[in-house]
């Protein structure tokens, strides 16, 4: 293994508090060559059809706008912002940059080795499964764990392992490295970026209370909702209210068929309310989330959602089904309704078009 890389392995270890199990051998690679690594687990990871139709539920409630991709933009994403990546199903980690990496594509490697040790000791394909199962909410709060922790890490190594005129060369490639990508709706890009940004918080917040070892017992007993993500002092214990939404299609009428299903945290709310209204009154609307659950169907021309959801008190309830109110007002004339309260439950529906949120009522009702 070249010199440079196997520091930064060893500093890995020495900031983890771990020891690699087995070797990792990093492969540098071109820009090309890891865009077109990544994009064949696309198919497993955003499989085309339900992210053809998530698509469509999302351009219904109104958080991307008309004739987006939600797949696309995170192959855009992907193209563009990924500069490494740890498999986790392989063990193969690649990153850009050539066997004498500079401070910049050492930081890189420091973030992914990190996630190459942390799947060693703790599993990190469980991730998958929950992806795979359709359990939004863990998989989410279970991907800003590791993202933030290895981003924790390769901050870390900035600090303890870079001389100061390594720092400045670093600094000077990140500023070179250029912004967001062109294209990608802000609500996608800002999903993208929360699971390190929040990620990082969480991790920060435990490492203050119990150090590594408490980072270890939550990549052992892995959070399992974006609220505990966003209110450290809620994990482990706040555990989600189950919610559900029942199928409306035959209401609806002939041909209208289940569309998409969606489970929807706390994180999802606030970003999406936060599109419209300022980001202090999107926080607050979402804090005092307990559960929540999205529902599509359609007749192949038509789009009706439902938004089921819980809250820990009826205030909470309360403040959120003004908030969304405001939302949808804000829409300009955007087909959705907040059904009233029921104690600590809001629902909410939005429509293709009037008609069809009129039947959506009716089948609601």
């Amino acid at each position: 293994m070249p010199a440079p890389v196997a520091a930064v392995e060893r500093a890995v270890e020495q900031m983890r508090g771990l020891k690699f199990i087995h070797p990792v051998i990093p492969d540098a690679v071109t820009h090309g060559q890891l865009v077109k690594g990544l994009l064949k687990s696309f198919d497993t990871s955003y499989p085309k059809a339900l992210y053809e139709r998530r698509s469509l539920a999302w351009q219904t409630i109104g958080v991307i706008p008309q004739g987006t991709s939600i797949r696309h933009s995170l192959e855009n994403f992907g193209s563009s912002q990924v500069i490494g990546y740890y498999d986790t199903l392989t063990g193969k980690l690649v990153f850009i940059g050539t066997k004498d990496p500079t401070p910049y594509e050492r930081d890189t490697l420091a973030h992914e080795l990190t996630h190459a040790i942390d799947d060693q000791h703790f599993g990190l394909e469980r991730l998958d499964r929950l992806g795979a199962t359709c359990q939004d909410e863990a998989s989410a709060a279970s991907v800003a764990v590791v993202e933030g922790n290895a981003t924790y890490i390769q901050l870390q190594y900035v600090r303890q392992f870079l001389t100061p005129d390594e720092q400045v060369q670093f600094l000077q490639e990140v500023n070179a490295s250029g912004g967001s990508p062109a294209g990608i709706p802000p609500f996608i890009l800002q999903l993208q970026e929360w699971s390190y940004t929040q990620g990082l918080q969480f991790i920060t917040a435990l490492v203050a209370k119990g150090g590594e070892t408490a980072v270890d017992h939550a990549l052992t007993d892995l959070p399992v909702s974006t609220e505990q993500i966003i209110h450290p002092e809620r994990y482990p214990n706040d555990v989600p209210t189950p919610v559900d939404v029942p199928d409306l299609g035959p209401k609806l009428g002939k041909g209208w068929t289940d569309l998409d299903v969606e489970g929807i945290g706390e994180e999802w709310l606030s970003l999406a309310l936060s599109l419209r209204l300022s980001s202090s009154e999107a926080a607050s609307a979402a804090a005092g989330w307990d559960g929540g659950i999205s529902r599509a169907w359609s007749d192949g021309t038509h789009v009706a959602v439902v938004l089921s959801t819980v809250w820990d008190t009826s205030a909470d309830a309360a403040e959120f089904a003004r908030t969304m109110a405001q939302w949808i007002d804000a829409g300009n004339g955007q087909a959705a309704e907040v059904l009233p309260a029921e104690g600590a439950s809001v629902g909410i529906l939005f429509a293709s078009d009037g008609s069809t949120l009129s039947d959506l009522e009716a089948a609601a009702a």
